[in-house]
């Protein structure tokens, strides 16, 4: 396919336009004189230079690359048609759509662009961390840093016990059956040459462990509702665990509370100053 220069500028200008500061969880400022976002406040929601953004909107520059394309229309906060019509401008077909999808709908990144001041959490069904607040940052550390199999919450619990000092030792066990329940499911839905599979087959090749609990052939544990953590800084803490999940993605956000008043409320304060910290 060929890039389609004047029609890839001209969707992004529009779009840019039609975009305000609240919809992206930026303040508007008493100076705005813009209609829309300014090119510099896109580029860096998209991860990348302002001349280069700036470039496409003046239809020059390379050929945007499929990961670019794919940063820009999440930057955007474009749906999968919006999507699908920006990655045929640019000369790529779109990507599949479904599970395995990795853009967020616009709609679920409003939510999570109001939850600055909360530990929240936008993952995919194997527990991928696909965006994190600064507070969620915070309480559990980079989760979108992994590559690999390690992305993979489920795959960590088993590999790497970093993973697991995060949680309460009492519950070890039983976030043992649930990862692996979990992982079943999800293979079950998806097929034998899902994603699911193959972790499946790592973790069968790497742990024991999961081996033990695997032969078990458990279904169907859910997670609790209140989540006991570990922080290396503030110490234990209790959360409740609110999820919003969205169908065609099988994306799920993650929003953890602290009962007003209590000491896990007084400690999420204080990794809400932490959070703000990592941004300066």
């Amino acid at each position: 396919m060929l890039i389609d220069r004047a029609g890839l500028a001209e969707f992004l200008r529009r779009r840019r336009e039609a975009l305000q500061p609240e919809d992206v969880g930026l303040p508007r400022g008493s100076r705005r004189r813009t209609s829309g976002l300014r090119r510099e406040e896109v580029a860096a929601l998209c991860h990348m230079s302002a001349d280069y953004y700036a470039r496409l909107e003046r239809e020059r520059g390379p050929q945007p690359s499929e990961q670019m394309i794919a940063a820009i229309a999440q930057g955007l906060r474009l749906s999968l048609d919006e999507r699908d019509h920006l990655f045929r401008l640019a000369g790529h077909n779109p990507p599949v759509r479904g599970a395995v999808s990795e853009h967020i709908s616009p709609g679920m990144l409003r939510i999570f662009d109001r939850l600055h001041d909360t530990p929240a959490e936008i993952v995919t069904e194997l527990g991928e961390t696909l965006r994190q607040t600064p507070v969620g940052v915070a309480l559990t550390g980079d989760l979108t840093s992994f590559s690999g199999p390690a992305r993979s919450l489920g795959y960590r619990w088993f590999t790497d016990p970093a993973t697991r000092a995060l949680y309460a030792p009492e519950d070890h066990p039983f976030l043992t059956r649930m990862f692996a329940s979990g992982l079943r499911g999800i293979l079950t839905l998806r097929g034998p040459e899902s994603r699911a599979a193959h972790l499946a087959d790592l973790l069968l090749e790497q742990s024991d462990e999961f081996r033990k609990v695997w032969d078990e052939h458990e279904i169907g544990i859910r997670p609790h509702e209140v989540k006991r953590f570990v922080h290396p800084e503030v110490g234990a803490l209790e959360l409740t665990c609110q999820t919003l999940l969205d169908p065609n993605q099988s994306h799920f956000l993650l929003v953890h509370t602290a009962i007003p008043g209590s000491e896990s409320a007084e400690k999420l304060s204080l990794l809400s100053v932490i959070g703000a910290q990592t941004l300066h």
